[in-house]
């Protein structure tokens, strides 16, 4: 292969390694969370302590312009849905219809096992009370799942827009209309996640209004920063995963289509200098024929120095294996956000797949489908996270409660059994609490 590649080259033939060697080989973008987190405490102190003009001054600093108010007034939403574009509101309510079409079939319902005969423990699925939504661009993405599930309460943040008055971009705010929330506030980055985790007041006529009510649950990925806000405020609230860098993996044979196969790792290579493109072939021919198109199609395409910047990375690379079953070994291993099976079977192949954030098969399934009109969630697992974690969902909005009842004859015949337990572990109180029941005077 030439020097001159454009995507560097990992020979992994006659290498039959484990999981963790494949990893160690695949690195990814670097991502210093640890300084971002010393650049976003003062935000985030500032969020606490401050006010509404405390988020507004910080759009001013961070997106160079403040709007009028926090709160997008509804008569902006309005004006936004009535100036979409007929075709692109087309396109929204059919990527809506689709999404809803996949996640309703997501919702749980309860259950009631009967653990003996009077002793029974129903799990009943309950909506979080109240979510935040961060990022604009998947706006159908986390609003849907949380409407299915249940979710009362949605408010969403996009940051200030120079170009629309401060106001969050006029898509974003029509995309809101059409699924009905009217809750957005202008702001962005990790104040959001601060606003949306403290609440925003303000002191009018010297009295303290709730501008911004906190939210339980905050959705939705977004830059290194919006990552380390949610890593620091964790617990104060719940959040669906800490969002890095997009990244795509193919497994193809020599089936695949080299101009197809190029145009898929620049379309996730587009969204940002560290994005990770990989490709895990068993072809020499295919590799070589994908580095041609990689330089072809890079000198044409609009955003052609960062795509250019994103697949030279150390994070992107050609890897070449001895066989399939090498290949789908390494994508298991890489865990990759978005997954393509590229290959003669893609449907079998598909059943060896353990670990992505979603898998596409076949060249008429590529990525960008399932960024907008597939009907799956967008939302995915990165950096390598998807060997744990699911992408977003319905069941992101649910909590599984239990709801305990035992009858006086199934609680009697397991007390003495529970007390052991307690005495073993010298927590006798618990003990107590059972043996209590069978106090003189007491109805048991």
């Amino acid at each position: 292969m030439s020097q001159a590649n454009l995507v560097r080259t990992l020979d992994l033939r006659g290498k039959k390694l484990s999981k963790a060697g494949y990893q160690e080989l695949l690195p990814r973008a670097e991502m210093d969370i640890a300084s971002a987190l010393s650049e976003i405490e003062p935000i985030i102190e500032s969020v606490r302590k401050g006010n509404a003009q405390t988020l507004l001054d910080l759009s001013l600093k961070f997106d160079g312009v403040a709007p009028s108010g926090l709160r997008v007034p509804q008569k902006e939403i309005d004006k936004a849905l009535a100036q979409l574009d007929p075709n692109l509101e087309s396109v929204i309510n059919e990527a809506i219809r689709r999404v809803r079409s996949v996640h309703k079939d997501q919702v749980r319902s309860s259950t009631t096992a009967r653990v003996v005969d009077g002793g029974e423990v129903e799990e009943r699925w309950i909506p979080v009370d109240r979510v935040g939504a961060v990022y604009p661009s998947s706006v159908i993405m986390n609003v849907v799942p949380a409407q299915i599930a249940g979710v009362k309460s949605i408010a969403l943040a996009s940051p200030a827009q120079v170009d629309n008055s401060g106001w969050p971009n006029p898509t974003i705010l029509a995309t809101c209309a059409i699924l009905g929330v009217d809750e957005i506030y202008a702001m962005g980055g990790a104040q959001a996640i601060a606003a949306f985790a403290y609440g925003v007041r303000s002191i009018v006529d010297g009295l303290t209004q709730e501008i911004l009510e906190p939210v339980d649950l905050v959705t939705g990925p977004g830059n290194i920063y919006v990552a380390a806000a949610k890593r620091a405020l964790r617990g104060k609230i719940g959040i669906d995963s800490e969002a890095g860098p997009t990244e795509i993996a193919i497994v193809a044979d020599k089936s695949a289509r080299a101009g197809e196969v190029a145009a898929d790792l620049i379309s996730q290579a587009e969204h940002d200098i560290i994005a990770a493109a990989v490709l895990i072939t068993d072809s020499l021919e295919l590799a070589d024929q994908v580095q041609s198109e990689l330089k072809l199609r890079t000198q044409v395409t609009k955003h052609s120095q960062r795509i250019v910047q994103a697949l030279s990375g150390i994070q992107s690379a050609i890897v070449i294996t001895d066989n399939l079953e090498q290949s789908l070994d390494v994508a298991n291993a890489y865990a990759a956000e978005h997954l393509e099976l590229l290959t003669s079977d893609p449907k079998r192949d598909s059943r060896k797949i353990r670990n992505a954030g979603a898998v596409f098969l076949g060249r008429t399934s590529p990525v960008s489908l399932g960024d907008y009109l597939a009907g799956s969630n967008h939302v995915l697992p990165t950096g390598g996270c998807a060997c744990h974690s699911s992408g977003l969902s319905v069941q992101t909005f649910l909590r599984g409660l239990h709801f305990i009842s035992y009858n006086e004859k199934a609680f009697s015949e397991i007390a003495p059994s529970v007390i052991t337990f307690a005495n073993a572990e010298d927590l006798p109180a618990h003990g107590e609490a059972i043996s209590a029941r069978f106090e003189v005077g007491k109805d048991l």
